[in-house]
């Protein structure tokens, strides 16, 4: 079977498949594509395809919480629950003190290294663990002022402070994910981090709203049953990556693990303010039941990042290795050819939201359907963000990361200005345009700076055929439209418009990167399903 492999494998590259009548597409695409980008490519698409099955089913788990919550709850109570929700999430972002990329910085370089692995581990969790009962007792004393200054309603404290106590466990969770992520696994990270941790969120309350528990309730069994998650995710996560955290060593490596992780904590921190005040002005400004439809916007706008997180995944390890080894004409490649498989990726999506966002929209109730332009405006946001990549993350993976945070609390504070003023004015419809804005703004930065330090520019005219396809798509939804209503608008328009922006990128042409990935995987995986069937 080894052989039938290494012949499947040979095959692929020089084989007749999709290279015309001619047959030499293969031979083209392998003289074209250097071993080494095709190589990072293929690990990094791999990933994706793994990662998006686990995004989609996380954004599935997270949309069905939301769903029975809304439902199960009223839309005051649920706005509390939201507002609470979004404040922990924001949090989260900080409680691992920038553990998470300095353990994607480190350990694909320390790899036979098990002790200097094992002492950059324990950090990351010790790490985690402090800043998580830090913020817990944080939280548990500021909770009743912090309802005071937003919805002002009496269940809010009690469910504040249910939430300040799951912050470290999620914390816990992130970093126990980041481990596989960083070795090259990508079932691990997406088995923890994106199925088990909104899983366990949906049973806890589901769970919760069965026994008749209030928003209080709902909120301490969701925090419980995320306890579990994290007490099970440390010794597996050891066991299977073989990175067993310890503190011995870890002396020698904290000086460097801070150096990375302390910038990036930083600018996690910027980045609350800088694309999340929206959820803090909104709770703050508005009514407990406008957050409520805010928090259902940022469910449904969740779905359009799905592209960007899942190409990210492996992308981070990829190009520290290549970045390490001085090979940045590869990486340079590798996320120009990235960055448009995310475009064209991403564009379907903002096509069938934008189209049909109401009707998705009602399906959590009529009082949801005013979050419609909010999500709209929020969606350029996402477009930009996608369209540049993973310009953050390579920031960070060649050493910029001071660079990044300085950007970011710079941005941070201009946003905090702007969304406030936007909110008192637009409503909802401004917490989305100063977000969308902030997110715009930062990346726009983000990928100059990329080119002034490193080189790296992702762009040429490749990337106006998934546009023009999209908008072909926009149109032959717009027609189903014209025709039916609600759901079954939905399906047969999305179904529709994905047909046409698929046919139009046939008709247009494929890069040969593209085609090369695409063709790549689907032997991949037959060769996979053929041997699983073979047992």
């Amino acid at each position: 079977m080894e052989h039938e492999r290494d012949e499947e494998a040979r095959d692929l590259d020089d084989g007749p498949e999709s290279g015309g009548p001619s047959g030499d597409g293969g031979d083209r695409e392998r003289d074209e594509i250097p071993d080494g980008e095709r190589e990072a490519l293929e690990t990094i698409a791999h990933g994706a395809v793994l990662t998006s099955g686990g995004v989609a089913g996380q954004r599935a788990l997270i949309a069905a919480t939301e769903f029975a919550l809304t439902r199960g709850l009223g839309p005051t109570a649920y706005g509390v629950y939201a507002l609470a929700w979004r404040i922990a999430q924001l949090l989260s972002r900080v409680v691992t003190f920038g553990s998470v990329p300095a353990i994607q910085r480190y350990l694909p370089e320390y790899a036979g290294d098990a002790d200097r692995r094992g002492a950059v581990a324990g950090l990351a969790y010790a790490t985690t663990l402090g800043f998580g009962v830090a913020i817990a007792a944080g939280v548990w004393l500021a909770a009743p002022a912090i309802n005071a200054r937003t919805v002002t309603e009496p269940a809010f404290t009690g469910t504040m402070r249910s939430f300040g106590a799951l912050v470290g466990l999620l914390g816990v969770v992130m970093v126990a994910s980041a481990l596989f992520r960083a070795v090259g696994s990508a079932r691990g990270e997406i088995l923890f981090n994106k199925l088990l941790r909104p899983g366990v969120r949906l049973v806890g309350a589901l769970g919760a709203l069965a026994l008749g528990y209030s928003v209080v309730g709902v909120a301490g069994a969701i925090a419980a049953a995320t306890g579990l998650l994290a007490a099970a995710a440390v010794p597996l996560s050891a066991s299977v990556t073989g990175v067993r955290p310890s503190l011995r060593g870890a002396r020698a490596e904290a000086r460097r693990f801070y150096d990375h992780a302390a910038p990036v904590a930083m600018s996690s921190l910027g980045k609350v303010f800088q694309n999340r005040v929206d959820v803090l002005l909104v709770g703050a400004l508005l009514t407990a039941t406008a957050a409520g439809v805010y928090n259902v916007v940022l469910v449904v706008i969740a779905v359009a990042w799905i592209p960007l997180l899942s190409f990210n995944q492996l992308l981070p390890p990829v190009a520290s290795e290549l970045y390490a080894n001085d090979r940045t004409a590869t990486l340079n490649a590798v996320y120009g050819s990235v960055t448009r498989q995310i475009v064209t990726a991403v564009v379907p999506i903002l096509a069938v939201l934008v189209v049909y966002g109401r009707e998705i929209l009602a399906l959590f109730g009529e009082a949801y359907v005013d979050g419609y332009l909010p999500l709209v405006v929020y969606l350029g946001g996402v477009f930009v963000g996608s369209a540049v990549g993973a310009t953050g993350w390579l920031l960070m993976m060649t050493d910029h990361q001071y660079a990044r945070m300085a950007l970011d609390w710079l941005l941070a504070v201009l946003n905090v200005g702007l969304t406030y003023a936007f909110v008192v004015r637009y409503g909802l419809v401004g917490a989305a345009l100063g977000t969308s804005l902030a997110i715009a703004v930062q990346n726009g930065i983000q990928i100059v700076l990329l080119r002034r330090f490193e080189g790296l520019w992702p762009y040429d005219r490749t990337f106006l055929t998934p546009l023009a396809a999209g908008g072909v798509a926009v149109a032959a939804m717009y027609a189903v439209r014209a025709i039916l209503t609600g759901l079954p608008a939905v399906l047969a328009g999305g179904i529709t418009g994905v047909a046409a922006y698929a046919a139009s990128l046939w008709i247009l042409g494929v890069d040969p990167r593209d085609r090369f990935v695409a063709r790549r995987l689907a032997r991949r995986y037959r060769v996979a399903l053929a041997e699983r069937f073979d047992r």
